[in-house]
């Protein structure tokens, strides 16, 4: 007969207890743990050191893909839309390729500066075509720019140099891809291409950016064409434009397209207040669909654009007018195919869809014009104008890199859409060379201007000889000064990089990131600045500084004083210059740092006595600190 044994017998039994039976984590289920090991507190490595740990943990890593992919989710938000949901993928594979490509973007960043920093100019700087090598690494598309706005998206006043860069390669980069859909776009069959997708391309060419899609402007047309349906409906209720669908069918009788128009006129200049931008005709905004519809006005060729596109979507068909000095639509009153231009009625979208007679629109520009300029224009037309508009913009601005790089771009759209265009070409070839980039490039031009028209031998001869020089002196750069303040010649030098200043006498921010013991510039341009009005005239110490405003200017040391309440200064060229904004100072980068070895001690110095041994007060405390400091230094 069985009996049972105790505890305690079993412990005088055998003189041992028995172990208790343990559970082990990789006893649990593999749902269990691959939901562990999806934790968002743990990063790549963690899984990495979980799946060396033992045979099991490695294939729950490894092995449905769940764990990595969730890690690929939450580093690369971003990136999700490039893959379809419960797509199957090596999320492995797909992880270490773009670990791979952040860290080749990076290095790459960085070591453009090391190469550029003393090459290129502040005012128009551009890097030419050394962002190629980013295109080179053969890597998606798609992870280089996601790495980029990592880059630009971390935090807002540190590692400004490597931002600087990173928002150049990708400038660069999306307008690569832009150029590509727009040859695309030309390719298209005349009758298939859209005026609103070539003005969101040439928007998207000069903004490359800003969130700027053809579906997001389409979508706001969308709302505003449900309002002008709206309107319709009170007036007419069975109107056919209320049903038809988007796009499709034109409007035959007169009469319903004109109540498509007025109540257009009445929702885009009415309610929505659009308008023409008289005030400020110039400004390269008024020509950018997206930016049109955020402000609501425009100049007559954008304004055009949209009138055009919402009048074609209730099912009235208008035409766009190259007239002189003012864009203008055409709405035919006669049966198709009259080129009779008493046969339209001519729609100003920029004087608020007003209807002129061809008469009256001679009015608008003051003289007469032949039947010619009556014509409809193609949509390839309406692009090379509406480009032609911002590359003058481009050419009356003031050379600042704004200006630069929007004639620049503009030069690049117009010789997109007409290559051959000898003018253009030559202009493109005159600002390369002005601006110091992309020698090889400017041959390339030259060469073809000189196919083009052999007439141009003259003035393409002399800009090869020099663009051949610019080449030769490339290849043998010469060392950039050293300048030190302990030097006996620099002793009258009272402020140093990084220090955020004022000026005296125009008021405007700045901060400084080079300076002379002398006045350098030429005779010229003393003169011209009446440098010689200054109490110590050009035999002082200047300075280059970065205004707010986004000019580059060089003031002389009697008109700048520290700022009393430090500030950002909103450059875009800041970054090239610095890595850092201290609060109170910029932190020059290692380039600048290289150039003036003792300016950063001096500028600690300075803002120390400044601003840190202020007690917390008013902005007068830290001003008479300041000014106190000055008159100090100028007495010795």
């Amino acid at each position: 007969m069985a009996t049972s044994v105790s505890r305690e017998e079993q412990l005088n039994l055998n003189g041992i207890l028995p172990e208790p039976q343990t559970k082990k984590l990789t006893d649990l289920p593999t749902e269990l743990l691959e939901y562990i090991l999806c934790f968002p507190a743990l990063k790549h490595v963690d899984v990495c050191n979980v799946s060396c740990c033992c045979k099991r943990l490695h294939d729950v890593c490894h092995g449905s893909g769940k764990v990595w992919g969730n890690q690929y989710k939450l580093r690369w938000p971003r990136l999700q839309r490039f893959y379809r949901q419960n797509e199957s993928c090596d999320w492995l594979r797909e992880y270490k390729t773009r670990h791979r490509v952040g860290i080749q973007i990076r290095r790459t960043v960085e070591s453009i500066s090391k190469r550029f920093f003393t090459e290129v100019p502040c005012v128009g700087q551009v890097l030419g075509d050394s962002f190629a090598e980013i295109e080179s690494l053969g890597m998606p598309g798609h992870f280089c720019e996601d790495e980029l706005l990592f880059l630009l998206n971390s935090d807002k006043r540190k590692n400004l140099t490597l931002k600087y860069y990173a928002k150049k390669i990708l400038y660069f980069l999306r307008q690569q891809n832009i150029l590509r859909s727009l040859k695309s776009f030309l390719e298209q069959p005349a009758e298939q291409q859209s005026a609103l997708e070539g003005a969101v391309l040439v928007d998207q060419y000069c903004n490359p950016l800003a969130d700027v899609t053809l579906d997001g402007v389409s979508l706001q047309l969308d709302e505003i064409g449900e309002k002008v349906k709206k309107v319709l409906r009170l007036k007419s209720p069975t109107h056919p434009s209320l049903r038809a669908l988007q796009g499709e069918g034109v409007l035959e009788d007169l009469e319903l397209q004109r109540q498509v128009l007025c109540a257009l006129n009445a929702v885009l200049y009415e309610q929505l207040q659009y308008k023409g931008n008289e005030g400020d005709y110039y400004n390269p905004l008024n020509s950018y669909i997206h930016q049109v519809l955020l402000r609501r006005t425009g100049i007559p060729i954008s304004l055009s654009v949209l009138y055009m596109t919402l009048a074609g979507r209730l099912g009235v068909q208008l035409e766009p007018v190259n007239f002189p000095n003012h864009f203008l639509l055409r709405w035919s009153q006669r049966p198709r195919g009259s080129q009779d231009i008493t046969d339209f009625v001519y729609i100003d979208a920029f004087g608020k869809g007003k209807q002129l007679t061809a008469k009256e629109c001679e009015y608008l520009i003051g003289h007469q014009v032949t039947a010619d300029y009556y014509s409809s224009i193609s949509t390839t037309e309406v692009l090379l104008r509406m480009v032609g508009n911002l590359l003058n913009i481009g050419k009356r601005g003031e050379g600042n890199e704004k200006s630069y790089q929007l004639l620049r771009d503009s030069l690049d759209l117009y010789l997109t859409i007409n290559p051959d265009n000898v003018q253009y070409l030559l202009l493109q070839a005159r600002l390369y060379f002005h601006l110091g980039i992309w020698p090889e490039k400017v041959l390339d031009i030259l060469q073809h201007i000189q196919a083009l028209d052999p007439s141009q031998h003259g003035a393409v001869g002399y800009l090869v000889q020099h663009t051949l020089e610019h080449i030769q002196h490339k290849k043998h750069p010469v060392t950039p000064e050293v300048k030190r303040r302990s030097a006996p010649e620099h002793l009258e030098v009272q402020f140093s990089v990084g220090l955020i200043m004022k000026h005296k006498r125009s008021g405007y921010n700045c901060v400084i990131y080079g300076w002379d013991p002398k006045c350098t510039m030429s005779q010229e341009w003393i003169t011209t600045m009446r440098v010689h009005q200054l109490s110590s005239g050009a035999n002082q110490p200047f300075y280059n500084v970065l205004v707010q405003d986004g000019t580059c200017r060089y003031a002389a040391q009697e008109n700048l004083e520290p700022h009393s309440s430090p500030l950002e200064i909103g450059h875009p060229e800041v970054g090239r210059y610095f890595s850092l904004f201290a609060e109170s100072h910029y932190v020059a980068n290692e380039e600048l740092q290289t150039r003036y070895p003792e300016d950063m001690a001096e500028t600690l110095g300075t803002v120390e006595e400044l601003y840190h041994r202020l007690t917390p007060g008013s902005e007068s405390q830290a001003a008479a600190a300041a000014a106190a400091a000055a008159t100090d230094r100028n007495s010795h």
